[in-house]
């Protein structure tokens, strides 16, 4: 399966919020919230059951349920009656909760719609500071073509210095190649490499330290995909391209002097 492929199949792994006995304004407001993401909002009237309740379910299949005001931008974590935070809310990073968390960290791959270069970027540096926290395992990006990858040579180059993590860059063949020292850069001769963008690490034999970022160019800089902190999904990310695209520190070398030896032929 291949990268866009992949994709596909998480898009069409769609989950549904059954949003139950809530205010319309409420479902709209949730809507607007999760409008980026691969999830439909279907709102709904019930004789019985409690007020404003929302309920997550996946091909068919219960997950969570959680009251609406835990899933609305404006909502205070839920305490214990005073005592302190609920042991089993979200974690609290300074003061503040992570709005729809209730529901996203039952997703092991959340899908993201429209997002444009400057999120790509965002997000990925999430997934760079972690590799760079950690210091081992290994990181693979993915930067469409070496055109792109040479604005981030030195970003990349600090990555790949820390000894016990392996960088590994991969994109198409537009463009020069960059000067590398610390991290190896894999040349694509295929579509996926040039429409995709992903960034994905090992976590360093750490599970929960796994997290990946893979995204299609659906639009002139706009990108539909997920990012993922399932163990299996990253490892499945990582195989493929490892045996896909393999070790090509050679071929980069190779596909640099083929354009060298064209220069001075002309």
């Amino acid at each position: 399966m291949s990268l866009i492929e992949l994709i596909a199949g998480v898009e069409a792994h769609e989950a549904t919020l059954t949003v139950y006995n809530a205010d319309a304004a409420d479902t709209d407001a949730l809507r607007d919230h999760f409008a980026d993401r691969n999830i439909r909002i279907v709102g709904e009237q019930s004789v019985a059951g409690p007020e404003a309740f929302a309920a997550l379910s996946r091909d068919g299949e219960f997950v969570t349920a959680v009251t609406v005001d835990e899933l609305l931008p404006d909502a205070e974590p839920p305490t214990d009656g005073g005592e302190g935070e609920d042991a089993d809310a979200e974690p609290n990073h300074g003061g503040t909760r992570r709005v729809g968390g209730a529901v996203l960290d039952h997703l092991d791959e959340t899908m993201f719609t429209s997002y444009s270069r400057a999120d790509m970027v965002a997000a990925s540096r999430e997934i760079e500071d972690r590799a760079w926290r950690v210091g081992d395992g290994e990181l693979h990006a993915g930067f469409q073509t070496l055109d792109v990858l040479t604005g981030e040579t030195d970003t990349y180059d600090v990555l790949g210095e820390k000894t016990d993590l392996d960088v590994h860059a991969y994109a198409a063949d537009e463009g020069d190649p960059p000067d590398v020292e610390h991290y190896t850069v894999h040349v694509g001769r295929t579509a996926e490499i040039r429409e995709t963008w992903f960034v994905a690490y090992d976590g360093g034999g750490l599970d929960e330290a796994k997290c990946a970022l893979l995204a299609e160019e659906r639009d002139p800089g706009e990108f539909y995909g997920f990012w993922s902190y399932d163990p299996e999904t990253v490892e499945y990310i990582i195989d493929y391209l490892t045996e896909r695209y393999g070790p090509a520190t050679d071929e980069t070398r190779a596909d640099s002097d083929d354009r060298d030896d064209a220069r001075r032929s002309r």
